[in-house]
């Protein structure tokens, strides 16, 4: 990919003066990164901001009891907000980042992150916009964690992952990471999902069976 027209990909970058755009492009460089990598982890300081050109990034946190809860997915055209928030807080990273696919992202050293987000006014509106999105979305997930029926958020998830077609390929681990619970929680609700004939299980693999159950499910008002 051509490390000069990147920068048009992302709207408010794309407004920079001619001057701050060479700035950015010159230093900045485009990286690929294969599938199942892990690009930051707990105790490690960024050195980079990575914006996505292409591919998924999954950002997830380990309970102190061990069990895995995804935060939330950067994709194409989206910085990761925690790396942001390090960046300006010169802190360590608290969760990690996997590529779920393979990524071809521009990073942005901490050096040319910090002069322009000092001097560009355009630069600054769009991290702090990014920023903002995705704080919401984190405020999103809390709040169904918390409050919303177990039931309900898989019901839901399922409906998502089951767009393609009715079968879905995924264990019960992956979805308890996906909902913030635990694996056991995930069984116990599939279980009972299969008894009413809603789905069919087999080994890494949930088939729906009765979508329009599930759907009245996932409308239900908590």
């Amino acid at each position: 990919m051509d490390n000069s027209n990147w920068i048009d990909r992302f709207m408010g970058l794309s407004q920079l003066k001619p001057e701050l755009r060479e700035r950015l492009t010159s230093r900045s460089k485009v990286v690929t990164l294969p599938a199942n990598t892990v690009i930051f982890g707990p105790d490690k300081t960024p050195e980079n901001l990575l914006l996505l050109l292409e591919g998924t990034v999954r950002v997830q946190q380990l309970s102190e009891g061990g069990r895995e809860i995804v935060l939330y997915r950067v994709n194409a055209g989206e910085s990761c907000v925690m790396t942001t928030a390090c960046l300006l807080a010169y802190d360590d990273y608290s969760a990690e980042g996997i590529t779920e696919t393979e990524v071809v992202a521009a990073a942005i050293p901490r050096m040319v992150f910090e002069d322009l987000i000092s001097t560009s006014e355009t630069f600054r509106r769009f991290v702090f916009t990014a920023y903002s999105r995705r704080i919401t979305d984190l405020f999103q997930v809390i709040e169904d964690i918390a409050f919303q029926r177990m039931d309900i958020r898989l019901a839901q998830r399922l409906l998502e992952l089951s767009r393609d077609g009715d079968v879905i390929k995924s264990t019960h681990q992956k979805m308890a990471a996906e909902l913030g619970t635990a694996r056991e929680v995930i069984s116990r609700q599939l279980q009972e999902f299969q008894r009413r004939e809603w789905v069919a299980q087999s080994r890494g693999t949930i088939t729906l069976l009765d979508r329009p159950s599930l759907a009245r499910l996932a409308e239900t008002a908590v």
